[in-house]
Formats: C-alpha cells, structure tokens, sequence
C-alpha cells in the first residue's frame, strides 16, 4: 500500500516530495506483443509514470457486451507498468478526445436521440454508471492503495472547453469514489478562464494542458488553484493530422526547450504523446470546427517514439535534458539502456488474385431491413462501417438532381449498379439524374470516417440523418444494409482482380490474396500506390484506411499481426485499382 497525494504546492509518494515525469502510451493503439517494448523505451527515456486513456467504446462496443482481451486489456497495460516500476495515471472515461471515434464514446449512445450528452441527463448517467460497475471494480486491485501502481484518475477530460454542468462533473466525482477510488483525482483543462471555471472541481487537483507558454498557462493555474501543486497533464509535443491536409511535426529544439522551461517551474509534466501508435480498425475520430476534418489512422502525433516505435530525434533531445535535471547536482543521471530496435522490413509484394463486387456480396454480409426513410446507422444497432441504402424511383424524369441532406460522412451513388457520383460531408454537391421510363434501383453506399471528438458538434450521428430528394421530392420506402464489416468469412469470389482491376469501373470490391512467409523478419509498413481509397485486412485484422488524399500513403504491419506460412490480405476498394497488387515497404510514408 502506498499513498501518492498532495501537501501544500508538492506531491508526496509515500511521504516523499515526487516530481511526476509521464508519458503518454494508449494501450489500445499498441499491439500488446509490444507493451513492454513501448514502456522500457518510457523508462530508458527518464520518465518515472506512464499516462493512459481508456476508451469507453473499446470496452462496451454494445450495450451491456464488454471486452478486456487482446487491445482492450487495459488491466494487463497497467499491471505491466507497475512490473516495470512505474507510476501509472488513469483518464477513464465517459469522455477522453484523444481524436478518439466519438471521443470514446459508445456510437450506440446515439440510438437515443433524445439522450444529452456529458451533462447531468439521467438517461446518460444510467449507462455511465453500468459501465463504471463493471470498468472501476477492475482498476481497484491496481490503485496504489490497494499495492497497485496507479496515482491518479482524471474526473471527464478537458470539460471546460465544453460545458459548465459542476452536477455533472460531481456525479462523476462521487460515481469514482463510491466504487473505491480512493487516489487522487484530478481534472485537466485549456489554460484560460472560461476552461477552468468550467472544469474545475471542488476537492479536486486541477491541471492545465498546453504545448508552449508554460510560464503564462503556470500563472493561470495558480490564479483558480494558488496552494496546489502545478501539473501540465498534457504537455503537446507534436499533433495528428487528418486527411486531405499535411502531416504536422514541431522541432526537437523547440520541444527540449519549452520542457526545460517547465522542469525550472518546478512543475510536473505528462507528454502528449511519448508514443502515439495507431488507430487501428475504425476508430480514428474527427474534427468539425469550420468543416469536417476526419483524422487519419497514423497516431504517430511527431511524438517522442514513432508510430512503429522507434526513438526519434525528439525522443534523444528530452532524454538529455531529464539527464540534467534527475542527476546530482554534478553529474548528469545513468539511465536504463534502450531496448534492442524492432526490424523493418521490405517483404515481397502481394498479388491480390480474387475479387468480390460488393453490390453483389450484400446478402452474404448483412440481412436487410425496410424503412420508410433512410435511417442512421445508430438506429439499426450500427456502429462503425458502412451502410447501403436502397430505394425504386419511377420515371421518366429528365434533368433533375439528386440530394442527400445531410451525409455523414462519404456517399458513393449508384444507378442501376452504375456509379454517378460522390456526395461528402465536406463538399455536400447534388447530383444530375435522369431517370428512363421504366425507373431504376438507386443505391447509396455511405462511408462512417469518424465521429468529431472534440467540441460542440460532439453528436455525430452517422448515414444519412435527413433524408434524399429528386429535387424537392423526398424519396421513401427503403431498404438498408448495415455493412461493419466486422467478420468478412462469408464473401464469395466470382471473378479475378486482374479482370476487375482492368475495367477501370468506379465500385466498391473486395479483393484477396495470400501469401506465405517462411520467418517474421520484422514490422513493415504497406503501401497502396495505384489504389483509390479503401480499408485493408490482414489474417482479419483491420488495420484501418488508405487514401490516395493522403497525407498518410503507408500503413503500419505490426510483426505480431503476421503469420509463419500462409497469411490473407483483403482489401476493400471503394473505387478502382491501377493493378491489384499491394507492397511492402521497411520506411513509413506519412506525407
């Protein structure tokens, strides 16, 4: 049993003044093969305490059905930590950002449209509660007043940038202490008045988070909390990117600096990111500030360690500067060595020989549901994915246009199994139609790139939310498929993807290949030059999305994810291929 808490401005672990130096590591963007490759490159870095989110949607991905295997064993993460002697803070959710899907939220919170979001509404607390019942008796054995290595939980995540409910912030309070949260809780916010008159809890630390200006958001924090310790709980050293934009970066100097900066303020410090990894599968978020920005699947965030885990420039300039400042006073401090590094590796391309065309695979992936309007995917008990909706318009009719209102987030169109266009969330066009006396099957195939997670248009239902038109005439009677692509086992392939991949069509299909690896030499990194846009699957794993938009044009193969023998690559191409073929590459292409 240890006790880590706060006398006057200090912390004290086990009755001795601390500094926390802490790194962010998000166990769900990390293979668990490589834990503890990521925690002693923390170590070895001069770090004493790791940071970690968890995402209430990893652990509840439908209601009252919880995961805590594979990515989402957060305990095991944590017990690790502890292993490896560090210190461990928590930010469980509701709510944690992290460009995050829907900010860790549960897409199917959405099925309740009346339901308030991150507020005192009772039909929200219900299910926060069910899912503490179950989340917080798990991290109870690891506190360190139970013997464990966590210090710390964070109340919610950066609310004040949001809301001002302090019932809501302390239901949340009493939901933790109640379940036996008895460490330190805190609070983190932006540096300026408004965050944290917002955010701030009685009773409660409160932190700031910044990337520059320590000394200013210092002198904000003491101006609401005077006789506190002062913590930056997110010391932002790089950012993400998203796509259709450039990939951000920030220099070694300027990082090295402004941390030195923070170490002479006395203050403690958590990077945000020590190592950022990947958002694997479908849970890159999104941004909507003046349009919708969804994030892409790199988390590389320019952070100390690569998305693969490989020490960067960043990761040697702080290490020299914590030497300075946990030595003796005259000589700089010996840290733990740097584990061995992980291989890349260029493997052979894959020739993907199989193809399925989706609009012919719709049966064998979802059973279908009539509607009279176009429902969102929330509604139908969809999260993640894809979803098809289909409807019979009569004609003739001659130059009309056809409107989606409202898409969220990427439409494809068809006529007759015939593409005629895109609709975006950011470039919402309507499109010509002509519609032949006898009428025809319209199809709209819609893309889910990711909830916004931060801000005020948090609620982001997905699908079409309002309804499509010919003109001014709402169309009715539809039938929807939802489309998670979550078990792909039960497509069929009739055709050869050379064969599709010369027609040059515009539609979406599922191509296969295999190949056989006679030794896992290492990581790799896959690239899709010649493809369009898409998401990949490898031994059935999602490894998240390409786009020729870029910035991001790589993504990152854990050497877990690959197999001695024979391995199964599956790539779903919304539009075409030059040559159905994937290859491999030992370097990462970020943009």
């Amino acid at each position: 049993m240890a006790i880590f808490e706060v006398k006057g401005d200090q912390f004290l672990y086990e009755g001795r003044e601390i500094r926390i130096v802490s790194g962010s590591v998000h166990y769900c963007r990390v293979v668990p093969e490589y834990w503890r490759d990521r925690l002693l490159k923390l170590k070895a870095c001069g770090f004493n305490a790791i940071e970690t989110y968890i995402p209430w949607n990893v652990h509840e991905p439908e209601e009252g059905k919880f995961y805590f295997d594979g990515l989402a064993n957060v305990t095991g993460f944590i017990e690790l930590a502890g292993e490896l002697g560090l210190h461990v803070i928590v930010r469980p959710s509701p709510y944690i950002c992290a460009e995050w899907e829907f900010g860790g939220l549960p897409g199917w919170l959405l099925a309740d449209p009346g339901m308030r979001l991150r507020c005192f509404d009772r039909s929200f607390l219900d299910k926060v509660d069910a899912y503490y019942d179950v989340l917080l008796p798990k991290l109870k054995p690891l506190l360190c007043t139970n013997g464990g290595p966590i210090i710390a939980m964070q109340i919610e995540n950066e609310y004040g940038s949001y809301g001002n409910d302090k019932a809501y912030l302390n239901y949340i309070k009493e939901a933790m202490i109640q379940r036996g949260m008895d460490v330190l809780l805190f609070t983190s916010d932006g540096p300026e008045d408004h965050m944290l008159q917002g955010g701030m809890v009685d009773g409660v630390l409160a932190t700031v988070n910044f990337g520059s200006g320590s000394e200013g958001a210092f002198a904000k924090l003491r101006k609401y909390q005077p006789d506190k310790p002062i913590m930056c709980m997110e010391f932002w050293i790089g950012w993400f990117d998203h796509w259709m934009e450039e990939h951000q970066t920030r220099s070694a100097e300027d990082v090295a600096a402004e941390f030195e900066k923070i170490l002479e303020a006395g203050a403690s410090v958590n990077f945000y990111l020590f190592h950022g990894g990947t958002n694997f599968g479908f849970y890159n978020g999104a941004n909507h500030i003046n349009r919708y920005e969804p994030t892409v699947g790199s988390y590389d965030y320019d952070a100390l360690l690569s998305e693969a885990g490989d020490p960067t420039e960043k990761y040697f300039a702080v290490r020299e500067v914590l030497k300075r400042y946990t030595g003796d006073g005259s000589t700089a401090a010996v840290l733990p060595p740097l584990p061995e590094p992980i291989p890349k590796v260029a493997y052979e391309p894959v020739q993907l020989t199989e193809c399925a065309p989706l609009l012919e695979q719709l049966d064998r992936l979802s059973t279908p549901v009539s509607r009279v309007c176009p429902e969102p995917m929330e509604r139908l008990g969809q999260s993640y994915g894809f979803i098809l909706y289909r409807t019979r318009v009569s004609g003739p009719r001659t130059g009309f246009k056809l409107t989606l209102q409202d898409v969220r987030d990427r439409a494809m169109v068809f006529a007759d199994g015939s593409y005629i266009g895109t609709v975006e969330r950011w470039n919402p066009v309507s499109l010509p139609l002509d519609v032949p006396a006898e009428g025809l099957q319209l199809d709209i195939l819609v893309e889910n790139m990711g909830r916004v997670n931060y801000g005020p248009l948090l609620r982001d239902p997905k699908g079409i939310t309002e309804g499509v038109r010919i003109d001014n005439q709402f169309l009715y009677d539809w039938t929807i498929y939802t489309l998670p692509f979550a078990e792909l086992g039960n497509l069929t392939y009739t055709e050869t993807a050379e064969a599709a991949a010369a027609k040059q069509e515009e539609a979406p299909r599922f191509y296969r290949g295999t190949f056989k690896l006679d030794e896992v030499k290492g990581d790799s990194f896959l690239s899709f030059d010649g493809w369009t846009k898409g998401v990949v699957y490898l031994n059935g794993f999602n490894l998240g999305r390409y786009w020729n938009a870029g910035p991001q044009r790589t993504l990152y193969v854990p050497a877990p994810l690959l197999k001695q023998g024979d391995n199964e690559l599956i790539v779903f191409e919304l539009h075409h291929t030059e040559e159905p073929t994937v290859r491999w590459s030992d370097q990462p292409d970020l943009g």
